[in-house]
């Protein structure tokens, strides 16, 4: 029991919110890390007052823009975001007096969504399966956001020095100071790519072979991707960023969906450690790189935030199951797949631009009467599914008038078919195919496979027999 009379000499009361960013502790890993030699460490960033580490750069985006004299009082911070920048910038503005609009993207939680209005900021959500320029993107509606407001700033978190700056200044120095400096790896998620990159500069700096690892989402431009398709949030580009300095990072380690979620709830879970999807991708990557150490070495993993962002998709089962990342039924999806037979693609699809004639040739050529409309290649995000063609539709618009034919397939196309996931029960199937000529089956989150009525006929009569 500590000594009551050992006190302070004047009361220990911070002035402003922005005095508690940093200093946030590391804490050991202990039943995750079962097994491995070497001790591997979090970095909790979701204890600085907005929840993130974005406070940081947050801070010091807007400081500079005020010494320089591009954002002055009244005026209004517009900036392109995920949610935790816009929650940092939102603290800063309201210890400031800044109005605040932030563009998201429709895969964002909707809980974050709510914490940047519970701020007083104003969000606009824009689709995420456009392309960057197209005008309904969120980098574009940005830029329109601040040709009209007078008096507006972008931070521009992808091309702002004072990201990395924030960090070589703050996290790298506390995470050397914590490790008496004796860490030898760092691993984080790739986002701006500010984080991993200031954090390397101080960590080099000091020991110019300790290893800094950046943790990647599957499909991320960091790993080699296209920048499509992932669902995990606040980390993965589809270009690159000035902030991000590759010449930093010794190795990128890419990591699927499913093991970025999973291993979000298995932390959570067996540590007691409340942390994100983009966490559980930093903490995968750590545990895949501590596999090859040994007990001299520290690894320090950033866990960039909360859990409590997410607690209606990753820690939502129902949500998991939806997008095909959990089990939830003995006899699933996953198992009428297994006996539809080898003979057919796992997802057959067309493109929006493509036209009728094709259609009904694919569908001809593989026995399908009903098809998604999806633009891109596979792998596919969900979003990117547009709608789907029915052969009896299309035979009635053939037979009125055969030129549609040559049409291409969005003139024609309807709604896109529901969705089940492949490790949903088959009941769940029955139920939904009640209403729907046919669904699309998810698996890690990715459109997988078209499920047909047939399809649920022929595995009961094979489980009958």
């Amino acid at each position: 029991m500590s000594d009551p009379t050992d006190l302070p000499e004047r009361p220990q009361i911070a002035d402003s919110l922005l005095d508690l960013i940093g200093n946030t502790p590391l804490l050991r890993l202990n039943r995750v890390t079962e097994g491995l030699s070497c001790t591997v460490a979090v970095k909790l960033e979701m204890l600085n007052p907005g929840g993130s580490v974005k406070d940081r750069p947050a801070r010091a985006m807007i400081e500079q823009a005020e010494r320089e004299g591009l954002l002055k009082p009244g005026g209004t911070i517009v900036e392109p975001t995920s949610g935790n920048t816009g929650v940092g910038l939102a603290i800063v503005a309201a210890e400031k007096g800044y109005r605040c609009i932030f563009v998201v993207t429709d895969k964002v939680a909707p809980e974050k969504i709510r914490l940047l209005e519970a701020y007083g900021a104003e969000v606009v959500v824009c689709p995420v399966a456009v392309e960057p320029d197209d005008p309904r993107s969120y980098y574009s509606v940005s830029e329109r956001l601040m040709s009209e407001i007078p008096g507006a700033f972008r931070p521009n978190q992808y091309d702002n020095r004072w990201n990395p700056w924030a960090h070589e200044q703050t996290t790298g120095p506390e995470i050397w100071r914590q490790t008496a400096g004796r860490i030898t790896h760092f691993v984080a998620g790739i986002g701006t790519g500010g984080t991993i990159t200031g954090v390397a500069r101080y960590l080099k700096s000091q020991r110019p072979d300790v290893q800094i690892i950046g943790a990647d989402p599957v499909g991320s431009v960091y790993s080699g991707g296209s920048g499509r398709p992932y669902l995990v949030e606040g980390i993965g580009e589809d270009f690159w960023p000035s902030t991000y300095d590759p010449s930093l990072v010794d190795r990128v380690v890419a990591v699927s969906d499913a093991d970025s979620f999973l291993m979000a709830r298995r932390v959570t879970r067996e540590e007691g450690l409340l942390i994100g999807g983009s966490g559980g991708t930093a903490v995968a990557a750590a545990l895949e790189v501590a596999r090859d150490l040994g007990p001299d070495d520290l690894v320090v993993v950033l866990v960039p935030d909360s859990g409590r962002g997410y607690l209606s998709r990753i820690f939502d089962d129902d949500w998991m199951a939806t997008y095909g990342f959990l089990r939830t039924g003995e006899h699933t999806v996953e198992d009428v797949l297994a006996h539809r037979g080898d003979n057919i693609p796992p997802l057959v699809y067309v493109h929006p631009e493509d036209t009728v004639q094709r259609a009904v040739n694919v569908m001809r050529g593989y026995g399908f009467s009903q098809l998604p409309v999806a633009k891109g290649e596979m792998p596919l995000a969900a979003a990117e599914i547009m709608g789907a063609v029915d052969e009896l539709a299309l035979m009635e618009r053939a037979f009125r008038d055969p030129h549609v034919l040559d049409e291409p397939v969005e003139k024609v196309m309807g709604d896109p078919l529901p969705t089940v996931g492949i490790g949903q029960p088959v009941a769940t199937a029955v139920e939904l195919l009640d209403t729907a000529p046919a669904l699309v089956v998810l698996a890690g989150g990715r459109p997988h496979a078209v499920l047909g009525r047939a399809d649920i006929l022929e595995y009961l009569a094979r489980a009958a027999s």
